[in-house]
């Protein structure tokens, strides 16, 4: 069976959330622990934090093209959003779009309708658009029915970050109803001995498998740091 990580994170600077490792992530640090634990590709998922990061996860699909594909992302401000969705997947590596609030992209976007122009232009173009959508999981099922063919995953089986308690899959049904949602499954930090086997994870098979031929429904989250620190994947 093909092991698919479905969320990594790369970086080079930028000062990363509390939650995730201090220290820069490179892409040959990522294969060496992919390497390690057995799994074979893996979606870079750049990160805001690093306004580089896109470009960083395009050098590493040219390094390892047989490894590494990308749910990048832009800035939803950009007044040419419309026409780089349109033209998003000629860009190497490029598989999706990933988007998560903070103070660039405020919550209040996604549910007030600033973002209304989004989900048809995806939806046209055939580009996946997953989203850290813990806050405002209704507007997500209804951007689903209103956008039938529009593909959306659900970081982090909409988990919190730092929540303890369970993933609030029973507060929405009516989003986890619709058939074009999936959702990515994250692990809690773990010991070193424990990580080699909580690291497999996986993509969605209906959203990539064209992309990355084999996949497993769900799975964990993230690629192996140094000690002591959380995986690049954790909830961002």
């Amino acid at each position: 069976m093909l092991i698919v990580d479905a969320q990594i994170h790369l970086w080079e600077k930028g000062t990363p959330s509390p939650h995730h490792c201090q220290e820069p992530y490179s892409a040959q640090q990522a294969i060496a622990a992919m390497d390690e634990a057995g799994v074979d590709r893996a979606l870079i998922h750049p990160v805001l934090w690093d306004p580089d990061s896109n470009e960083l996860a395009q050098e590493a699909v040219r390094k390892y093209p047989d490894r590494f594909r990308i749910m990048g992302w832009f800035y939803l401000d950009d007044p040419q959003g419309s026409d780089l969705v349109a033209h998003w997947k000629e860009r190497p590596g490029m598989v999706g779009l990933r988007f998560y609030t903070n103070e660039r992209h405020p919550q209040s976007w996604f549910t007030d309708g600033t973002l209304d122009w989004l989900w048809p232009a995806a939806e046209r173009s055939g580009v996946p658009v997953a989203l850290g959508a813990a806050m405002f999981l209704p507007t997500v099922g209804q951007i689903a029915e209103r956008h039938p063919v529009l593909k959306l995953i659900v970081d982090h089986m909409a988990v919190r970050r730092a929540a303890k308690a369970s993933p609030p899959i029973a507060s929405s049904p009516s989003c986890w109803r619709s058939p074009n949602i999936r959702t990515s499954r994250s692990r809690r930090p773990v010991s070193p001995a424990t990580r080699k086997t909580r690291i497999r994870s996986a993509a969605f098979t209906s959203t990539f498998s064209a992309a990355l031929t084999r996949s497993v429904r769900s799975g964990c989250s993230g690629a192996p740091t140094s000690p002591g620190c959380r995986a690049p994947g954790g909830n961002a």
